[in-house]
């Protein structure tokens, strides 16, 4: 099944706010808003007619290589629903989702995905579905109004027939240059060209007919060009006007992630790392660009999760200057991995539920803010208790032996406990309630630890961490750690 769409036509956002605004190409009006068709402004008028109906209309004129980049952007970020597709006629796209509805749900909420994602990146699309690319265009091209806004889905080669039937013939390009002769014969919609004879058809217009026919009904193959991917992604977007807050930011830099959900998912990759450039000013009052680095704890590639972690980011920052562009850089991929998941899931929650966590709080507190254990190979416990940031994804092979007892939370230096009868004491006498851990080390780098280590109890029920000092004839005791 095919599922082109035609995103509203691309030069349609220039004129979100109301007003007389007209699209001109070259000298021809192409495209009129509301308010400026009901001031007679008509689409083929010339400039000079504009001037003279409506003076104070607005005119833009029509920048094919905007258009263009537009369009690229929208295809990259619908790969991540099917890794078929193509460009075609009238900047069009056509999405082969034969192998996809099973995977998002069916064919309509497949329908509602991909105009939630057209939707964020800025445009309105008219979508129609059927079981030929030519068809579904059409029908979605031409089956406009709401009154037979169902027409714009079939499924059936049957029911798809008797839809095109009623359309214009006008709707097919190849049959426009013949549109006098047509008229001429008498000749209204597809199903009367369709009733000609072939061989004469084919003699009094051209081959194309025929081909575009047999196409949009199902009697002819199709081939498309389908979209390349890079082997690297890098997006830009330029915006509309100057940004000065952060938290702004976001919504443009949303399309950017889109389109780079599209290629991590058509490449089958996920991205553990990506940098967002904020573009200041250029030229000669040039600023640099500030960069907005995420680093994952797992790769990852979808939308939400990543706009979440950019989101937490940006409410943190200030920005230096007013922003004018940006630029997204996947900086770092690795294969994507599908997940394993259990017949009995924990009920604490996955690994990568952790991951996603711990990737939230980094984004919201810093990376100086959020740290996970890194032992060190070491048995003297203030060197071996040692922290990284959560965002390092630097790995140790060190484990301490599991029959060891030793306490969560160290002391930075730890105290001197007074003796009161032959005990250690803090704030009451404590009892030994666990055997020795000896540790005899340090004499390669000057650092000496003879010591031995206590798990104590005071008469409250709190547990300690103690050691004995045996370096000196007189014990020593200090106190290293709390048990929670």
């Amino acid at each position: 099944m095919h599922l082109p769409l035609l995103p509203l036509e691309t030069f349609r956002p220039l004129w979100s706010d109301p007003g007389l605004h007209v699209v001109l190409n070259c000298e021809q009006v192409l495209a009129v808003s509301t308010e400026a068709a009901h001031a007679g402004v008509r689409i083929g008028m010339r400039r000079g007619g504009v001037a003279a109906i409506a003076p104070d209309a607005v005119l833009h004129q029509r920048d094919p290589a905007k258009e263009h980049e537009a369009i690229d952007s929208i295809a990259m970020a619908m790969l991540q629903y099917t890794p078929e597709v193509a460009h075609t006629a009238e900047s069009s796209l056509v999405l082969d989702v034969t192998a996809s509805l099973r995977a998002f749900g069916g064919r309509l909420a497949l329908v509602r995905l991909v105009r939630a994602s057209i939707a964020a990146l800025g445009f309105t699309a008219r979508i129609g579905t059927a079981p030929t690319a030519q068809g579904a265009w059409l029908l979605s091209r031409y089956a406009a109004n709401r009154q037979i806004s169902k027409w714009r889905r079939s499924i059936k080669l049957a029911t798809l027939g008797r839809r095109l039937d009623a359309l214009s013939f006008m709707v097919l390009p190849d049959t426009r240059p013949y549109q006098q002769w047509f008229e001429g014969i008498g000749c209204q919609t597809l199903a009367d060209v369709k009733r000609l004879p072939r061989a004469g058809l084919q003699r009094r217009t051209n081959k194309s007919v025929l081909d575009a026919l047999d196409r949009a009904y199902g009697q002819g193959h199709e081939l498309f060009e389908w979209v390349q991917v890079p082997l690297t992604f890098t997006a830009k977007l330029e915006l509309p006007d100057r940004i000065d807050y952060a938290e702004t930011v976001l919504f443009a830099a949303r399309r950017l992630i889109l389109q780079m959900t599209g290629w991590l998912v058509a490449q089958q990759l996920a991205v553990s790392r990506f940098v967002l450039l904020l573009e200041h000013e250029r030229g000669r009052m040039a600023i640099e660009p500030t960069s907005v680095e995420i680093v994952l704890a797992e790769p990852a590639w979808h939308e939400s999760h990543l706009v979440r972690l950019l989101k937490e980011r940006l409410g943190r920052m200030e920005l230096v200057a007013p922003v004018i562009g940006l630029r997204l850089t996947a900086a770092h991929v690795e294969p994507m991995l599908p997940p394993t998941l259990s017949l009995f899931p924990e009920p604490s929650g996955s690994p990568a539920d952790f991951n996603r966590l711990i990737e939230l709080l980094t984004a919201r507190l810093g990376p100086e803010s959020v740290l996970v254990p890194a032992p060190v190979a070491d048995h003297r416990p203030e060197r071996c208790n040692s922290w990284r940031s959560a965002a390092e994804t630097v790995k140790t092979g060190f484990r301490l032996p599991e029959d060891l007892v030793r306490p969560f939370m160290l002391l930075d230096k730890p105290i001197a406990l007074l003796l009161r009868e032959h005990r250690p004491f803090y704030g009451a006498p404590l009892r030994l309630i666990s055997e020795s851990e000896r540790i005899e080390t340090g004499w390669d780098d000057g650092a000496l630890a003879v010591r031995d280590y206590f798990v104590a109890e005071s008469v409250e029920g709190a547990c300690y961490w103690i050691y004995r000092e045996r370096a000196d004839q007189e014990a020593h005791w200090y106190l290293h750690g709390f048990f929670a």
